[in-house]
């Protein structure tokens, strides 16, 4: 009996070892269905105007915006929020993750500084520079791509990767920012 228990319990437990590692289809997904989107003029403006505003942002002013944010999560009253929230770049990506039938989870655009450009959804922070997101594509340059492990996202209680990489200008190939698209695991 405590063999078959054993044994059973094995093979429940396999697929979720390997369930730590995101599928290759996650990235083919994104490279074939979503890096387009941010060499649209719409992107392309809003990152580049996203960079002129914080380009002189002190790391001191950065981390009371990142607070800022944080406390307005869940408040009603979430001027910073909804200043990133209700931009039609933010409608834009929205209509792109709703599209794909629960495929995709998030999508988050960041500036050269790892700040939040558009989102799909409410993020927890509102600097991303100090996460792999940002640190693994934006500062290596404009190959850079990095995919999560699976986890489980507290907000949808699905299992997640995400999947981000740099953006780059339309016209020079210059980096100007980073994306990460949140997928749905179970999708894959």
């Amino acid at each position: 009996m405590k063999k078959t228990l054993l044994s059973t319990a094995l093979v429940f437990a396999a697929p979720l070892v390997n369930a730590a590692e995101p599928d290759a289809g996650m990235v083919d997904f994104v490279n074939a269905t979503a890096r387009a989107w941010f060499q649209t003029d719409e992107a392309q403006a809003a990152i580049k105007a996203s960079n002129a505003e914080h380009a002189s942002v002190s790391q001191e002013k950065l981390v009371q915006l990142d607070r800022e944010w944080r406390d307005q999560v869940g408040q009603s009253d979430q001027p910073l929020i909804a200043s990133v929230m209700e931009s039609s770049f933010s409608e834009t990506l929205r209509a792109h993750a709703e599209a794909s039938q629960g495929v995709i989870s998030e999508i988050i655009v960041m500036d050269n500084r790892g700040m939040n450009v558009a989102l799909s959804s409410v993020t927890s922070d509102f600097w991303q520079g100090d996460e792999a997101k940002y640190l693994e594509t934006y500062p290596r340059g404009a190959d850079a791509m990095h995919a999560s492990d699976i986890e489980l996202d507290e907000s949808s209680q699905t299992y997640q990767v995400q999947v981000s990489f740099t953006v780059t200008d339309a016209a020079t190939g210059n980096s100007i920012g980073c994306v990460t698209i949140g997928l749905n695991a179970e999708a894959f």
